[in-house]
C-alpha cells in the first residue's frame, strides 16, 4: 500500500481546501465544497474565503446570509458553522444525537432527570411563531416549567441540540455587531429538516464520508470523526469502501480517499496563506501533522490566526488599527518573509476596504 508522507498529505489538503490555488467559484459553491466553515467567531469566514477565492468580496457572503442561502447554526462538533441551506436541511437530523451527547458531556449533572424530549418539544413550541429570540429569552419562557437547572445548561441544550435554529443576521454580516438571536431553521428556510432514513440505512452518513474526503482527504476514519463529531460512521465507511482507494501514512494508519481526487506532487509550490481562527483546514483532522507541528498544535484550538508558509503553520497574525502583525513561530528565510509581507499587505487592504496596506513581520524567535 502506498505510503503518503506529511508533505504529500499537506499538499492534498491545500488542494482540497482551495488553498493551493485560489478558486474561481461562487461563494455558495465554495462553502458547500468545504462542507461548511467553522464560524463561532462571526467575522472569521470572510478571511477564510478571501484566502481561498479569487476576487472575493465581503458583500457576497453577507448577501447569501440575508437571502438565506447560507446559514449559521450548530452542527459539526457542536460548534457554530456556516453552511449552505441545502446541507443544513440534509445533515441536521443526522447530528441530533451527537449534539445532545456533547451538551450532556458538559451539563449531565445539571440536566439530570430532565425529559429531553419534553424539553425540546416545549422549546420548539415557543419558537414556532418565527420570532428571533436570544438564548436567555427562550430559557425565560420555559423557566417556570423547569426552574431547577441553571439557565446556561438549559439554554445550551435547547439552542445547541434540541431545537434546530439558525442565527439570524445581522450576526455574521460583514463588520456587523450584534448578539445571537435564533429562529427555527424550518421557519427561516421554509423547509423541514430531512428525517433519518426509515429503513435504518444511512445515506446521509455515506454522503458525509464522500464530501469529507473530497474536501479533506486522504484521511483516516479518526480524522473523519474528529471533523464531524459523529461516532456512528464506521457502517457508512464500510458501505462505500469499494468506491474508495486506500493509502497509509507514516504512522501506519489506513487513509481513505476518493479515487479521482487531487493528490499533488509533494514538491508542488505552496503559496503563503493567512488562515482565520478555528479554520477547519487544521481542525478537520485528528492527526494534524500534515499542516501543523505538534509543538504548535495548541494554537489551533486557542483561536490563534495562523500563516501557512510552504504549506505549514509558520506564524500567527493579528490585526490592529489596519496593520496586519505577523509573529513567526520559527526562522523564516528572507524570501519567505518577503512573501509573507506581500500577502499580509493584500490582507490588510481587504480588511480595511483598501484604506491600509500596512504589515509588520516580527523577528524570528531565537
Amino acid at each position: 500500500m502506498t505510503v503518503l508522507g506529511n508533505r504529500a498529505l499537506g499538499r492534498a489538503t491545500l488542494a482540497r481546501q482551495l488553498l493551493l490555488d485560489r478558486a474561481d467559484v461562487p461563494v455558495v459553491d465554495a462553502v458547500a465544497h468545504l462542507c461548511g466553515m467553522q464560524a463561532q467567531e462571526p467575522q472569521e469566514p470572510f478571511t477564510g474565503l478571501w484566502s481561498r477565492l479569487r476576487a472575493f468580496t465581503p458583500g457576497a457572503l453577507s448577501d447569501l446570509l440575508i437571502q438565506r442561502s447560507l446559514v449559521r447554526t450548530h452542527l459539526m462538533r457542536r460548534t457554530v458553522h456556516l453552511l449552505t441551506a441545502d446541507d443544513t436541511v440534509a445533515w441536521r437530523a443526522r447530528h441530533d444525537a451527537m449534539l445532545r451527547q456533547r451538551v450532556l458531556g458538559t451539563y449531565r449533572r445539571e440536566l439530570a432527570g430532565i425529559d429531553l424530549g419534553e424539553l425540546g418539544a416545549a422549546g420548539r413550541a415557543v419558537m414556532a411563531d418565527g420570532e428571533p429570540r436570544s438564548m436567555a429569552e427562550l430559557v425565560g419562557a420555559l423557566a417556570a416549567r423547569w426552574p431547577g437547572p441553571p439557565p446556561r445548561a438549559l439554554g445550551e441544550m435547547l439552542i445547541a441540540a434540541l431545537v434546530p435554529v439558525a442565527q439570524t443576521p445581522p450576526r455574521g454580516l460583514w463588520r456587523a455587531k450584534g448578539g445571537v438571536r435564533n429562529v427555527l431553521l424550518s421557519s427561516w428556510l421554509g423547509r423541514e429538516m430531512a428525517p433519518p432514513a426509515p429503513d435504518g440505512a444511512d445515506p446521509v452518513g455515506q454522503a458525509l464520508v464522500r464530501r469529507y474526503l473530497a474536501a479533506f482527504g486522504p484521511a483516516a476514519s479518526a480524522d473523519l470523526r474528529a471533523w464531524c463529531g459523529l461516532a456512528g460512521l464506521p457502517a457508512a465507511v464500510a458501505a462505500i469502501r469499494e468506491e474508495l482507494v486506500t493509502f497509509r501514512d507514516e504512522r501506519g494508519r489506513e487513509l481513505l480517499d476518493l479515487p479521482g481526487a487531487p493528490r499533488p506532487d509533494p514538491d508542488t509550490p505552496a503559496p503563503v496563506r493567512f488562515l482565520p481562527a478555528f479554520d477547519n483546514a487544521i481542525l478537520g483532522y485528528h492527526d494534524r501533522g500534515r499542516i501543523i507541528d505538534d509543538a504548535h498544535r495548541g494554537l489551533s484550538v486557542a483561536g490563534e490566526r495562523v500563516v501557512l508558509v510552504d504549506g505549514r503553520v509558520a506564524a500567527t497574525w493579528t490585526v490592529d488599527a489596519g496593520t496586519v502583525a505577523v509573529t513567526p513561530l520559527g526562522r523564516l528565510s528572507p524570501a519567505d518573509r518577503t512573501a509573507v509581507a506581500e500577502e499580509g499587505r493584500e490582507l490588510a487592504s481587504f480588511l480595511s476596504d483598501g484604506e491600509s496596506h500596512r504589515v509588520s513581520v516580527a523577528a524570528s524567535p531565537g
